[in-house]
């Protein structure tokens, strides 16, 4: 429900993303999660400088979508985004799109989704503990315990 989501970010369907029936690709979804999670991530004060400098390295290890009614060409969408819960080194994020035909606040649900990201030492591209810092922004802005 849309009411769920602290977070939410506006986004127009394009051209560029839909099919030759004019409803957006499949594909797209996964790119609408992304533009939303990075969104969030700001807002939550995981970007705290330019060029993501000293955010974490955070890795999608899983990404699934489920779809419940297209989204047409220019079509005014509320991307909606959350932490769901932080593991030790994996952080679970829900994602849905939601349609603004019932108005801005409405329950016009189109897709939603669930990627799981894992925190990991660059250098050594391995999974690393979720730092705590990172974890207080999730949960303050969340204001909700997520592990």
């Amino acid at each position: 429900m849309r009411e769920d989501f602290r977070f939410v970010w506006s986004q127009r369907a394009r051209y560029a993303e839909v099919d030759a029936q004019a409803v957006v690709f499949n594909s797209r979804y996964l790119e609408y999660f992304d533009i939303g999670i990075t969104e969030y991530f700001r807002a939550v004060g995981l970007y705290p400088e330019p060029n993501l400098k000293g955010a974490p390295e955070l890795h999608v290890v899983k990404a699934e979508v489920v779809y419940h009614a297209p989204v047409l060409l220019d079509e005014d969408m509320a991307i909606c985004v959350r932490c769901d819960r932080v593991g030790r080194t994996s952080l679970t994020f829900a994602f849905e799109v939601h349609g603004r035909a019932n108005g801005p606040d409405g329950n016009d649900l189109r897709a939603s989704g669930v990627e799981v990201s894992v925190h990991v030492d660059e250098p050594r591209g391995r999974p690393t503990p979720v730092p705590d810092a990172v974890v207080d922004l999730f949960e303050t802005y969340e204001g909700r315990t997520l592990r």
